[in-house]
């Protein structure tokens, strides 16, 4: 297990806002869905688009930020290079997202605006990161995975504004065969390469795991990695068995994780299931069925089964790993902030006293339920179960924005 210093953690009113946003875009995003038709969805829909940048920047990529801001420096033991940037990125990434969301709607002439401006946020997110990096003389693997996944998410958002500049009319490009390669690098190379990182150090802090193997995850994201360049390779060249083989070891890479991640888990100290554990749970369950839902897409292409999968993996995977970690690392920075300079002068609360627990416990409930119900609803392309599920996840989403604001303000 890796060892975690808090002498070198930026202050809490630094990172505050990347979670606070984050809770708040999860919750436009889940009223977003009201406006979604099952019967006429397909990946490159505007409005399709429109949600998925809206969820994935919004939400995944400014909590994410938030928490690499807090992990990085704690983990190296070194100071941020430039913290004072991050003052910078969350208002930068927010203006960038609302932007990109609008032009998507039918304003295309905003994107290259749209896109510059996240462009502008993530570059300064990467360099800084890369900049902090260099103060380390010998990197572990959970640096060296945060390397490799800034350095994917670097050519990932240059991908992504040649394809604004191209939909906006601005150049020409071709945008079929940069997409394929801008998904890729952005979701499978940065968000899940760096979910496995950060899985290393929480996962075993958080449940007192010790003694299990560090090779799975290094031959995980070995995997991923090779699976990411052979899938961009895959869009300049006309051979598609390159970006099959991509896929298989793409799956290979989730499997050997989810090995891991059980094996973190069985040999933890810490027993209760409590909603940290419950979203881990529901979060790699989702994953399972993502997968399995993507290979039965690529052995008979039928659409529906691809947008399944992709829905499992946003709100299932991603939103349920990142909701369980919120419940675990505000409190503790809220705590350390404010409550550890007490610590034996006068009464401090415990952890546990900090998070609202019915209430976290509701937003799982009726978040589980919308993603599940929305999963049915897009495979029997039932625009009324759409509509049902989008309506548990907004009092879910309601919950957590309550929760957020809870945590951070409790006295």
């Amino acid at each position: 297990m890796f060892s975690i210093s808090q002498d070198f953690a930026p202050p809490f009113k630094l990172i505050s806002p990347f979670f606070i946003l984050g809770s708040l875009f999860y919750l436009l995003a889940s009223l977003y869905l009201f406006f979604l038709s099952s019967d006429n969805l397909y990946i490159l829909d505007t409005k399709v688009l429109s949600f998925v940048h809206l969820y994935l920047l919004g939400f995944v990529m400014m909590v994410i930020f938030g928490a690499m801001a807090q992990l990085v420096p704690v983990v190296l033991e070194v100071g941020h290079a430039a913290v004072e940037l991050f003052y910078a990125i969350w208002p930068l990434l927010g203006i960038g997202t609302l932007l990109m969301v609008v032009g998507f709607l039918g304003y295309p002439a905003l994107l290259p605006y749209g896109g510059t401006v996240v462009l502008i946020s993530m570059m300064i997110f990467v360099m800084e990161i890369f900049s902090t990096l260099k103060k380390v003389k010998k990197l572990n693997l959970v640096m060296s995975s945060v390397l490799i996944s800034n350095t994917f998410l670097f050519f990932g958002i240059i991908f992504g504004l040649l394809m604004a500049l191209g939909y906006a009319g601005t150049i020409e490009v071709d945008i079929m065969s940069l997409l394929r390669s801008h998904v890729y690098l952005v979701i499978g190379g940065y968000i899940v390469i760096t979910l496995m990182g950060l899985s290393v150090v929480l996962l075993p802090m958080f449940g007192l795991s010790h003694g299990f193997s560090m090779k799975p995850l290094e031959v995980s994201i070995a995997l991923m990695s090779t699976s990411v360049i052979l899938v961009v390779l895959s869009s300049f060249v006309e051979y598609m068995a390159i970006a099959y083989l991509g896929y298989a070891l793409a799956v290979a890479s989730l499997i050997l994780y989810f090995y891991m991640v059980y094996t973190i888990f069985k040999t933890r100290a810490r027993k209760e299931l409590d909603i940290y554990a419950i979203s881990l749970i529901y979060s790699y369950f989702s994953m399972i069925v993502s997968l399995v839902l993507g290979v039965a897409y690529l052995l008979v292409s039928y659409e529906p089964l691809l947008l399944a999968s992709g829905w499992l993996i946003f709100f299932g995977f991603f939103g349920f790993a990142i909701t369980g970690h919120i419940y675990k690392i505000v409190p503790f920075l809220v705590w350390f902030e404010r409550f550890s300079p007490l610590v034996g002068k006068e009464k401090v609360p415990m952890l546990a006293d900090m998070l609202p627990k019915k209430s976290s416990h509701a937003q799982f409930v009726f978040c589980a339920v919308g993603v599940t119900v929305i999963t049915v609803a897009i495979l029997a392309q039932d625009d009324t179960l759409v509509k049902a599920g989008a309506s548990f996840l907004v009092v879910g989403a309601l919950a957590l924005v309550r929760n957020m604001f809870y945590m951070i303000n409790y006295k």
